[in-house]
């Protein structure tokens, strides 16, 4: 054991502690600037279809994406000015509205409905434990972290806005490049299996990425026009808000109807407006279940609706809301790795020590093929 240690094995795990330190380092001082990255990269993933198709009818790539780029801002530009401040309208309202009173009423209202049907349930025990969780989140402490949150993220939209355009332009132009570069650090006899790793995540992403956002987007519009015909004041807040929530799997649809239930609610002060409303998310959801998912995409990703369900609460116990959006994606990327692995462990046999020479020479001289064709 000890006759394998050498002076060089001992130098390159330093340098590898270092390394990754280092980096480590790095993402914590400068995380705004990962994020801008990550959003720009998946912006890339989204766009990259719409430049390429314009660049096979003959339109120079660089041109293709500077058109491509300038009508994303100009639309973000309109959306802005036309669209944003409605909803901050509305969103003001409701936050006038909604404080730790207003959701003991609901509360208290939907308990009582409850009851005249099912005697059993404890008086109280609805209110009571709204009660308890909208004092929680109401509490002066955590408003004022969020606020701040808040105040912080509105003073990085400038930079951001400067920065995220900017890498998305090279990550489309010289994105092969830069897979290239980072491809060319990996080992000769791993090449081949790098190569597929990073064109199936790309592949897997992009498309999932894209169709997410024609989904979510679809589904807030249907929201919002039939929440407006049932007749809800704030129907295009709520409906944005469930196009979004749309984005996770089997809990943005309940998201869906409790908001359009409490908004309901608040609005009118009885249940007049719930039985539309909950109407009008159900044509929602049932449009993105019969029309849309089966022409965008399947939603789950390739993985069992089971798995997809736990994978959903570890995300949320992880790291919330947050956890539950980019659970999918990454494990997505998890499975797409293993299987990977597997598959080049079984036919390039490149990670079994015991494997005979020439069958590890003609594998590297495979990957060496394959890399000057991507060169």
């Amino acid at each position: 054991m000890l006759n394998n240690i050498t002076l060089e094995k001992i130098v390159k795990t330093i340098i590898a502690t270092l390394t990754i330190v280092t980096v480590g380092l790095i993402a914590y001082n400068f995380s705004n600037l990962i994020a801008y990255a990550i959003i720009a990269m998946l912006l890339s993933y989204m766009l990259d279809p719409v430049v390429n198709r314009m660049q096979a009818a003959g339109m120079n790539r660089t041109f293709a994406i500077t058109v491509t780029l300038a009508s994303v801002i100009l639309i973000i530009i309109w959306v802005s000015t036309s669209v944003i401040p409605i909803i901050a309208n509305q969103m003001a309202g409701l936050t006038r509205q909604l404080n730790v009173d207003t959701l003991i009423f609901v509360a208290t209202q939907i308990e009582t409905l409850i009851r005249e049907n099912f005697e059993f349930i404890p008086e109280g025990y609805l209110r009571d434990n709204i009660t308890m969780l909208a004092e929680n989140f109401f509490n002066m402490g955590r408003f004022t972290d969020l606020l701040g949150n808040m105040i912080g993220i509105f003073t990085n939209l400038f930079a951001a806005f400067l920065v995220i355009p900017f890498a998305t332009f090279f990550f489309l132009k010289d994105g092969y490049r830069i897979r290239r570069d980072i491809l060319s650090l990996v080992p000769n006899k791993y090449f081949e299996t790098a190569l597929s790793l990073v064109d199936k995540i790309e592949t897997r992403l992009g498309y999932y990425f894209r169709s997410v956002t024609i989904q979510c987007s679809l589904v807030g519009i249907v929201s919002w026009i039939a929440l407006s015909l049932a007749g809800l004041n704030n129907a295009v807040s709520v409906g944005i808000t469930i196009g979004v929530a749309n984005s996770i799997p089997y809990f943005g649809p309940i998201i869906g109807y409790i908001l359009s239930i409490v908004i309901a609610i608040i609005e009118t002060g009885d249940f007049s407006l719930v039985i539309p409303c909950i109407l009008a998310v159900f044509t929602a959801q049932v449009l993105d279940n019969l029309v849309f998912q089966p022409l965008i995409f399947s939603k789950s990703a390739d993985i069992h609706p089971v798995a997809i369900l736990f994978i959903i609460l570890i995300g949320a116990q992880t790291a919330g809301i947050l956890g539950m959006l980019v659970a999918i994606p990454i494990a997505t990327i998890i499975k797409i790795t293993i299987k990977q692995i597997i598959w080049s462990f079984n036919n390039y046999f490149v990670f079994r020590k015991s494997a005979s020479q020439p069958t590890l020479l003609n594998t590297e001289t495979s990957a060496t093929g394959v890399r000057n064709q991507s060169e």
